[in-house]
């Protein structure tokens, strides 16, 4: 009798600054389309490739935990794994994808990233071992959604790697380890933005999930404190002070 296959498991990492409505939508759309039974959010303590902005710091980690916790709470499919964050230090993906793939085992985990992130990843502490750790399933949004994988995978496994004729997969390695090129909805909502429009007093109602908008809000990280108690609220929803990825 062939052995039940185990639960594949999906690690997204990020820095979650804050979670917002992009990040849940291409998280579901991912599990959806490999058939991941458990997508586990990983917030990264100190990301070694971001300081902060412009728009905005980057907030402690424990309240970017505790956002990810609540956004994700409703999703039976979503997890979120404070490995990053209680570790603490710096944050690099090799260290939790060894970890992940060791629990998982003899599954492998499929690391889940983003197209920008993935074309950079040789920046990154061991990407070979990644590579050696895990799957990749890499979010595409138009026009890079039309793009062949060949024309943009690292090369410590370009030689090794077996692109499949339409460019959307690859094998590398000798266990058929894959790279699969996932499209999701092309939706327009970054941090970066929501940080920004919370430092300049704006809306960013319907950015954040609803479970947590109002935290991220009145805490003030990201922007002016919103009015207090006593203030009357604007009758003009448009108009509203900041109350909201």
């Amino acid at each position: 009798m062939m052995a039940a296959r185990r639960p594949r498991h999906g690690l997204f990492g990020g820095t979650f600054n804050p979670v917002h409505v992009a990040h849940l939508r291409a998280a579901e759309e991912v599990a959806e389309a490999l058939e991941i039974e458990r997508m586990v959010f990983v917030p990264s303590a100190s990301p070694p490739h971001k300081s902060g902005d412009a728009s905005g710091p980057i907030a402690p980690p424990e309240l970017r935990l505790a956002w990810l916790l609540e956004a994700a709470a409703d999703n039976p499919r979503f997890g979120v794994d404070p490995t990053e964050i209680e570790r603490g230090g710096v944050s690099y993906s090799v260290d939790t994808v060894r970890d992940m793939a060791a629990r998982v085992a003899p599954e492998r985990p499929i690391f889940v990233i983003g197209w920008d992130a993935f074309i950079e990843i040789e920046s990154w502490k061991d990407p070979a071992t990644l590579f050696t750790l895990a799957d990749f399933a890499v979010m595409t949004r138009p026009p890079v959604s039309d793009a062949s994988l060949a024309s943009f995978l690292p090369s410590c496994i370009r030689a090794e790697a077996r692109v499949a004729p339409d460019g959307s997969s690859a094998e590398h390695g000798s266990d058929g380890a894959w790279i699969r090129l996932v499209p999701v909805t092309p939706l327009d909502v970054s941090a970066s933005d929501i940080r920004r429009r919370l430092r300049e007093g704006r809306s960013v109602r319907y950015l954040l999930p609803d479970r947590v908008h109002d935290a991220i809000v009145a805490s003030g990280l990201y922007g002016p404190q919103p009015p207090s108690r006593g203030a009357t609220p604007d009758a003009d929803p448009a108009s509203d002070t900041p109350e909201d990825r």
